[in-house]
């Protein structure tokens, strides 16, 4: 039985074998279509496996033993430091989900466009946060309408 892994791999080398090593995603193309879709796709897969490569790092460092150190003051900076180091890897988890539903939406053809409007997210924005759901105009519009409902 196949494993999601093994999937994102076979995809992983279809989408390579459809782009340059040098290919990036340009305005002079049919928005969203076929190399760019593989471009994102090559992307967020391998985001995806750096973030995975980095908490298995970080759990075999949790699972090789406790903070032993013998000063009061660098046992409190061990500590600190792996508390910084599991909320790192928690946002980190939050976005692997989000990675997914980016995948999700290249498999159904709804990625690149907004979520609110429809309209198409635009590559640069993409190629800076591939994970995006919306316009900049229309996360503007939904920041301050955040803003302003924490505010009352």
């Amino acid at each position: 039985m196949p494993t999601a892994a093994s999937d994102d791999i076979d995809i992983l080398e279809k989408a390579k074998r459809l782009i340059a090593p040098d290919y990036v995603p340009g305005e002079d193309e049919e928005y969203m279509n076929d190399r760019q879709q593989a471009y994102f796709r090559m992307l967020l897969i391998e985001w995806k496996r750096s973030i995975h490569s980095a908490a298995g790092q970080t759990l075999q460092s949790l699972q090789d033993g406790p903070i032993r150190e013998a000063d009061l003051t660098d046992r409190a900076s061990s500590e600190t430091d792996w508390g910084i180091e599991l909320r790192t890897r928690d946002r980190q988890r939050k976005l692997v989900s989000k990675i997914d539903s980016a995948l999700r939406r290249i498999d159904s053809g709804e990625y690149g466009y907004c979520e609110v409007t429809g309209d198409p997210i635009g590559l640069r924005r993409l190629i800076a946060r591939p994970v995006a759901t919306m316009t900049v105009e229309a996360q503007e519009a939904h920041e301050r309408r955040e803003k302003v409902s924490r505010d009352d």
